[in-house]
């Protein structure tokens, strides 16, 4: 039975060609804004020229380097400056790691605790927060369209997840046009990441929500025809399109209603993250395959599903469907360069310490299993980490 819920999604979402223009129209006028960006992308591209242009009518300060993944460390810079300057607004442009940072330094600059990093490791409630704006330059996260935000500690190798309903954007600019600048590397990623946040929020198990199945089904159905498109050299614009909206549909929170949700990929692979520095698309997928073999058993309706609906398989038993399901999806990330194997991601990579240090960490989190029902057990997650090697 589909559980009870509320959907509250509040972001204006402004899609579509040359919409980087038309930002004037979305900023508060009389507001102190704050330009947020990562290394050095948006300059290199025309996007920060275009930005600024409009911004010459504002009253902004800007504030760069926001690292992928974003670091505790370095925001906190960003929020001292915006507390001196008094910044009653934040600009975000760039993809979901600068986005991500931008709700933490929104939710902090307000934060009445001696700590804002309880914010992120002790749920503390953010009870206020900056308004901001984005303007998505790399589809992947959705966090262009939802609360959520993950952020790292370098000093204590975290990374964990918060939310509030006070760090939904208020307007989110999407213009496609982006795409022709991004590194194949890095839309790959995204495709990997939107296509596994999907899976984290449909492969539990059946309790009959139809359409959050077949929208969920539908999603992971355009990233597979419409992403080997955008990564060719001379990008379809209408593949773009659909690829971009389909990442931000992945996370927007409308196919998590009524459903149990699993996260469990993305738990272990943030510590895949914070030990070596794999980018976050490619350690969910490094995570997937293992995981879902290992858990065949509790999640063979769903992987069943999935395997006729969006992979065309409808021959053999429900495991053998499954498991030619598992197989398609590996392959499915292999062709689009990323390789479902750690040990292909640096020779400083240890197996050993890797299991050792993430099972620890967990132990030392009172984490005892992890998934829609607790079903990853620690052994499991030693086996995972294993078999993903």
């Amino acid at each position: 039975m589909i559980q009870n819920f509320e959907f509250y999604n509040p972001t204006r979402l402004i899609f579509g060609k040359e919409k980087i223009e038309t930002l004037s129209k979305y900023l508060p006028l009389g507001s102190k804004i704050m330009l947020l960006y990562g290394k050095s992308s948006i300059k290199k591209n025309g996007i920060y020229d275009k930005v600024k242009l409009t911004l010459k009518s504002f009253n902004h300060i800007e504030f760069g380097g926001i690292e992928p993944n974003p670091v505790y460390e370095t925001l906190m810079q960003a929020v001292e400056l915006a507390r001196k300057e008094k910044v009653d607004f934040l600009l975000p442009v760039g993809g979901g790691s600068v986005i991500d940072g931008a709700k933490f330094i929104a939710a902090a600059i307000p934060f009445e605790g001696s700590d804002p990093w309880t914010i992120v490791s002790e749920k503390a409630p953010v009870k206020s927060a900056v308004p901001f704006g984005t303007i998505l330059t790399l589809p992947a996260t959705g966090s262009e369209m939802n609360s959520g935000a993950v952020i790292t500690r370098n000093s204590t190798k975290e990374k964990f997840a918060f939310g509030s309903v006070h760090t939904f954007p208020k307007f989110s600019i999407l213009d496609i046009s982006v795409l022709n600048s991004l590194p194949k590397n890095q839309i790959a990623n995204g495709i990997a990441d939107a296509f596994i946040h999907t899976t984290e929020q449909y492969m539990t198990y059946p309790i009959n929500a139809q359409l959050q199945d077949r929208m969920a089904e539908s999603i992971l159905k355009t990233l597979i025809s419409e992403g080997p498109k955008v990564l060719s050299d001379n990008i379809d614009e209408e593949a773009g399109a659909n690829f971009m909206y389909s990442a931000t549909m992945a996370l927007n929170g409308i196919i998590s209603m009524g459903v149990p949700t699993d996260w469990s990929i993305h738990i272990i692979g943030h510590e895949l993250t914070v030990l070596y520095g794999i980018d976050h698309g490619r350690t969910l997928a490094i995570i997937l395959p293992s995981l879902y073999k290992r858990k065949i058993g509790d999640k063979i309706a769903k992987l069943s599903q999935f395997a006729e609906r969006v992979w065309n398989i409808n021959n053999g038993s429900n495991m053998e469907k499954a498991l030619k399901a598992i197989e398609k999806t590996e392959e499915f990330f292999n062709s689009v360069g990323i390789s479902t194997h750690l040990k292909d991601y640096g020779d400083n990579i240890d197996l050993e310490f890797t299991v050792k240090e993430i099972i620890s960490r967990f132990k030392s989190r009172n984490i005892k299993g992890l998934g829609e029902k607790g079903i990853v057990t620690l052994a499991d997650i030693e086996n995972i980490l294993r078999d993903s090697w």
